[in-house]
């Protein structure tokens, strides 16, 4: 049983939180993801300025069966997307049991501002999407000097 939660509250009192506040009403109204395929998401590297990394993330995705060229991934509005198609078997084939999971699938990844897909690699029926944040400059924390009125006078006596 699924409960649904108002988020009215939110609108009323967050200014400019609309865009994360419809991502979650929607998340939490229209949740009908399917469970295949299996994959995993993971935080590859923090962020660390001094080092000069960024935060990057990895997405696996069990794609047994699937070659590179019946996959696709495509990023719009934040949300990549990726979508596996296989082809239309031309031989009749008689199982007696058929275990593998061979249909066609879509699965979508809501994305933070600022992230964007850097690779893509198929090994091993594992699809691997790497990601990372990347920060503009405009948007990035920076260093505010402070003068104070004794160092404007230092700096207007030494100018004279």
């Amino acid at each position: 049983m699924r409960t649904q939660i108002d988020f009215s509250p939110l609108y009323r009192s967050a200014v400019g939180f609309d865009r994360l506040v419809g991502l979650l009403d929607s998340a939490a109204r229209y949740d009908t993801t399917p469970g295949w395929p299996p994959y995993n998401i993971e935080r590859v590297s923090k962020r660390d300025d001094e080092a000069g990394t960024l935060d990057s993330y990895r997405i696996e995705v069990a794609v047994a069966g699937f070659r590179p060229d019946q996959l696709t991934l495509e990023v719009k509005d934040n949300v990549l997307t990726v979508s596996g198609r296989k082809d239309e078997e031309t031989e009749e084939r008689t199982f007696l049991h058929r275990g593998l999971a061979e249909r066609n699938f879509e699965r979508r990844f809501q994305l933070a501002d600022h992230v964007k897909v850097t690779e893509a690699e198929l090994a091993n029926g594992l699809l691997s999407i790497t990601l990372t944040l990347e920060v503009p400059e405009a948007k990035k924390a920076k260093q505010i000097a402070i003068k104070s009125s004794a160092n404007a006078r230092q700096v207007l006596e030494a100018a004279e």
